[in-house]
């Protein structure tokens, strides 16, 4: 068997016995090629004009892409804009902007710009800049929502005559799912505001797939019904091969939801059972660091018994992503210890903490990466650094356990993959 690894493949061999399967996204054929749903979805939006209709009497417009930690295809939408916008007098030279929208993270470098730009870097790269959280003179506040949350966010806007926001939608390990409404927040929010929002992360309704009732997703939609700089939303869904398998444009909670549907018939997988060892791949780009790839390890551990092992298969080439989650868990004790400091005071990035914590307490969590092993060590996680070996030594802790068959499980593409058990009836019917 093979799994990506540094853009390549990395190798190892399971006995037919002990393999429970590998489990990628589920086929999705699309309708037509890229380019062609594009433009069938700004010619027939959902909730709304069409995108010519929506641009009348615009000067200036802000266009919205995601940073280069997404697979988003931003270019190619880019490409499906910009005529649109040059009927409209609009163009790189005469009122567009193009924000990249990092949340927290750190300003795309010059080779993220040309990895979200794409073929037309050389054109848009003097009117594309990304957002800076910590620049506050940058900042507006608009409000607070329900959660107390203060809405904070990039100034341009509030400065802009139309926004257009591109994305794309698939599972989200606390946000239920990426997309729409996280253009904004954490996209281009404040610091403050975006720490305020991840906070409630540690609640238990914060998980992969959950919307309703979901804290963080609330909160996100608090802080989308206050602008009112008239939006227009690009939201795509890939296959698992990173090719766009729907595009619905229009309202921006319209093109959400209607994604997330599609979203969940190619990601959400079921498998028969929980295995003993299961080896989750953070795939490119989010195998960037620890920090993005803590999607593979969330969505891995659900498919992995109490007491089995999880090993993560990520190059992190920038290593850990984000020193507060890591200061955190290298100070603590145990994991109990971390959860503990988490509850008392919290800062961004302790989500983070929370949810490695609260998983290396129920299973071994190690990690096939390029990271040191002290960095990963302190991190309550077991760095290994032969795949096969490791495998094979999840099997024999499982036999010392008394499981007589151990079973292994493969999530290929583990940051997008969500795993859940069959429902009972239909095991029944297949037996």
């Amino acid at each position: 068997m093979q799994v990506e690894y540094q853009r390549n493949r990395q190798s190892f061999s399971i006995k037919e016995r002990n393999l429970l399967g590998s489990f990628e996204p589920n086929e999705f054929i699309a309708s037509q090629d890229a380019l062609t749903l594009l433009a069938q979805a700004l010619e027939k939006p959902r909730g709304g004009p069409d995108l010519d209709t929506f641009l009348k009497g615009a000067k200036t417009v802000l266009v919205i892409v995601n940073d280069a930690t997404r697979p988003t295809p931003t270019s190619t939408m880019l490409e499906a804009l910009l005529p649109i916008l040059a009927k409209h007098g609009i163009s790189e030279r005469t009122g567009l902007t193009v924000l990249v929208a990092t949340g927290a993270h750190r300003g795309a470098t010059e080779q993220e710009f040309s990895q979200i730009l794409g073929p037309l870097e050389q054109r848009l790269r003097t009117c594309c800049v990304s957002h800076d959280a910590k620049k506050k003179d940058e900042q507006v506040k608009v409000g607070t929502t329900r959660n107390g949350t203060p809405i904070i966010l990039d100034r341009r806007l509030f400065e802009s005559d139309r926004v257009i926001v591109t994305g794309s939608v698939e599972p989200h390990y606390f946000a239920g799912f990426t997309g729409g409404r996280k253009a904004f927040l954490p996209g281009i929010a404040g610091y403050e505001t975006i720490e305020a929002n991840h906070r409630l992360a540690l609640s238990q309704r914060a998980q992969s797939l959950a919307l309703e009732g979901n804290p963080v997703h609330e909160d996100m939609m608090d802080a989308l019904h206050v602008i009112t700089t008239p939006t227009f939303s690009i939201m795509a869904v890939l296959d698992k091969e990173q090719k766009i398998a729907s595009v619905v444009a229009g309202d921006i909670n319209q093109s959400f939801y209607e994604s997330v549907r599609v979203a969940k018939q190619i990601f959400c997988v079921q498998i028969p059972q929980k295995a003993d060892v299961v080896v989750s791949v953070a795939r490119f780009p989010m195998d960037i660091n620890l920090y993005q790839s803590q999607k593979a390890i969330d969505n891995g551990a659900l498919a992995v018994k109490d007491g089995g092992t999880l090993i993560l298969v990520s190059s992190c080439r920038e290593g850990i992503g984000d020193e507060t989650f890591a200061n955190l868990l290298c100070e603590a004790s145990s994991a109990g210890d971390a959860l503990h400091r988490i509850s008392r005071c919290y800062r961004l990035g302790y989500h983070k903490a929370a949810k490695m914590a609260a998983v290396s307490q129920r299973i071994t969590v190690q990690a096939f990466t390029e990271m040191q092993d002290e960095q990963l060590t302190g991190l309550f996680i077991t760095p290994v650094h032969n795949l096969q070996d490791a495998i094979e030594e999840g099997i024999q802790r499982a036999i010392d356990r008394g499981i007589q068959e151990p079973k292994v499980l493969i999530l290929p593409d583990g940051c997008v993959t969500v795993p859940e058990l069959e429902p009972l009836d239909t095991k029944t019917k297949t037996s």
